[in-house]
């Protein structure tokens, strides 16, 4: 590295928590619940708005000749879309949020713990402790990522994190959003350290001046490139 960073932005899955544990758990659990929860709050304005979203979602790609269900507003027709979503693994603003209300359900029920990497926790009390900040970019929606660091298995994480971004800051294989993200931060690019297992993502983060480090854990796929390899965050100043 250039320089010993200043601040942290940190990816989520595979990097701070298992894929497992986003696939197996989190993904399935909004999955089978998305319909009844559609149904027990269409009323509710801020839900109905990210249905909207959804929609207008439903009209490009039937636009751009994807085949998507047919769209029928009902908690039927509006799950079948999800799902379709779901199985291309969509970053969809909207179904994100739609996600995250599920999670809330589950965590403040106790039926959710997320799962974070014990070196993890160590890094993001080395850091508060140093006063450097750390940050979680996700495609994740904010509300999600502030549900999972809160309710970890080492306890609630989110008074070690500053600021949490989410695909509103532009898609995370897009340069241009590490410079909104570090204006909104306050810093300047070359002073912050993103960290994530997605060549694509560090490749736009290093184009945005940022500084980059790929994380391999025993759960991915190591990938090729001109990043900085580590294994653990043991291994981060």
């Amino acid at each position: 590295m250039s320089q010993a960073p200043g601040a942290f932005l940190l990816d989520v899955e595979g990097t701070t928590t298992p894929i497992d544990f986003v696939y197996r758990v989190l993904f399935p659990y909004a999955r089978d619940r998305f319909h009844d929860f559609l149904a027990r709050s269409g009323g509710d304005g801020e839900v109905a708005s990210e249905v909207r979203g959804l929609s207008e979602e439903h009209r490009r790609d039937v636009a751009a000749g994807l085949q998507p269900p047919a769209w029928e507003d009902t908690p039927e027709g509006i799950t079948a879309y999800a799902h379709w979503l779901m199985d291309r693994d969509r970053k969809t603003t909207a179904l994100k949020a739609l996600q995250g209300r599920i999670w809330e359900i589950g965590f403040t029920a106790r039926e959710l713990q997320a799962s974070v990497y014990d070196d993890v926790v160590r890094a993001l009390a080395r850091w508060q402790a140093a006063a450097r900040p750390a940050a979680i970019y996700s495609s994740g929606s904010v509300r999600a990522q502030q549900l999972l660091f809160a309710h970890t298995q080492a306890g609630d994480l989110t008074p070690r994190l500053s600021a949490y971004f989410d695909t509103t800051s532009g898609f995370k294989t897009e340069a241009d959003s590490y410079r909104r993200i570090a204006e909104a931060m306050g810093l300047a690019t070359g002073t912050i350290l993103f960290v994530s297992d997605v060549g694509a993502e560090l490749d736009a983060a290093l184009a945005a001046g940022l500084q980059t480090a790929l994380c391999s854990r025993s759960d991915t796929l190591p990938l090729a490139g001109t990043h900085r390899l580590i294994t653990s965050f043991d291994q981060l100043p």
